[in-house]
């Protein structure tokens, strides 16, 4: 454990990781709490919970078509240049919303695409400060983001209730306002590890890379873990609230989150060897493995035990997702392709929340874990199809050579 511990210890020291790692974990938090933050405050402004879950919906949908934007506006000009830029204007449209300047859902929208995606961002940058002989660092790097995202999405939506239900659902909105603004700030000011901006012409040729099997198999993976996460959101409130213990839904997503922390942190640590697409295919088997029992088990002990080991394996897929992107494209459009796997795992939880949700309502929560377990084979499809590729932090030789390094042999 000590030893463990020390591998994310020594990456956090090296020089100039910690002074971008830390403002983009502030931001990611902030990130975590808006969307929650905006249905307390919608409902508390209209009463009704179906405008707010109109509004954060279109927040939801703006933030994932306008990722991949801004994400190439970064590829193109630099960290340092566009996200002052997007931090005011996400500001502005915040404060529409609060203020009411502007109607709730065309607010919701705003906020949703000025938003930048600060864990893409600084994924790119680990990718640029751990090359070459340091790049079998990345799968820890990674790591260290997964945990980092896993924690604000356990703390983030917790705060804002607490917020919301102490009467000030406005004071959620307006701190993960503070928290993005202010941690993309202080990344924006981090110019020494920011990712080296390439010419036009290197551009124009590295966007075909977002068009190429390699990437494109990690993105519809991306979207299958979305679909993973969305039919268990639906499934597990339906199965507690068909048990007559609607409580107990609290106490499940414990079980998975704590082990998804532990999985992630784990694997973060270890000593990586072998082909990270390996890697990946073993940790979605054993994801469709653990999932194929809920599609029957009707025990809560049992359910809430297989729900943790589903929780191991999940960060893992994470994790390696963001290694083998790292390593498909050239570096001149990895913010970009980042943001796309973000996109696309969003699009699969909004998509599979209304497809278990009818499932669910036809054949009760079994049906909905089936969608669940159905999104795992088709994960170990995607992991186990295709060429072989290169192992952690190693890009391919067209890859290698678009960075400007000579490919080994």
């Amino acid at each position: 454990m000590p030893s463990a511990s020390a591998n994310y210890r020594n990456l956090l020291r090296t020089s100039g990781a910690a002074a971008f790692f830390l403002p983009a974990a502030a931001g990611r938090l902030g990130i975590a709490m808006t969307g929650i933050g905006i249905v307390w405050l919608v409902h508390a402004r209209t009463g009704s919970y179906a405008t707010a879950g109109l509004v954060t919906g279109g927040f939801a949908v703006a933030d994932a078509v306008a990722g991949p934007q801004i994400g190439r506006l970064v590829d193109r000009f630099g960290q340092a240049r566009v996200l002052p830029c997007a931090l005011g204007a996400h500001a502005g449209a915040v404060a529409l919303l609060l203020t009411g300047g502007a109607p709730d859902l065309v607010a919701g929208v705003l906020v949703g695409a000025t938003l930048p995606q600060l864990g893409a961002l600084s994924a790119a940058r680990w990718s640029a400060l751990l090359s070459g002989e340091r790049a079998a660092a990345l799968p820890t790097a990674f790591a260290l983001e997964a945990l980092a995202n896993g924690l604000s999405y356990m703390a983030g939506p917790a705060l804002v209730s607490v917020l919301g239900a102490a009467g000030r659902p406005g004071a959620g909105v307006l701190l993960a306002a503070a928290l993005v603004v202010g941690g993309g700030l202080a990344l924006a000011v981090q110019r020494r590890t920011a990712p080296p901006l390439v010419g036009h012409a290197e551009r124009r040729h590295a966007g075909r890379a977002l068009l190429r099997s390699a990437f494109l198999r990690q993105v519809a993976l991306g979207l299958t873990l979305g679909v993973f996460f969305g039919a268990m959101q639906v499934s597990v409130t339906a199965y507690a609230v068909g048990r007559g213990t609607p409580d107990a839904a609290a106490l499940l997503y414990l079980a998975s989150n704590c082990t998804n922390l532990v999985g992630g942190w784990a694997y973060g640590a270890w000593r990586h060897g072998g082909s990270p697409r390996r890697h990946q295919a073993a940790a979605a088997t054993c994801l469709t493995v653990a999932c194929l029992p809920l599609t029957v088990l009707d025990a809560p002990l049992a359910v809430g035990v297989t729900l943790a080991l589903t929780g191991l394996a999940v960060p893992v897929l994470l994790i390696l997702t963001s290694v083998l992107t790292e390593s498909s494209v050239p570096r001149a459009v990895l913010t970009q392709a980042f943001t796309w796997g973000n996109s696309a795992s969003a699009a699969g939880i909004a998509g599979a929340a209304a497809v278990a949700g009818r499932v669910v309502d036809a054949g009760g929560a079994h049906g909905g874990f089936g969608v669940a377990a159905g999104a795992a084979v088709v994960m170990t499809v995607l992991a186990l199809s295709g060429p072989r590729d290169s192992p952690p932090g190693v890009p391919s030789q067209e890859i290698l050579r678009s960075r400007g390094r000579r490919p080994a042999g």
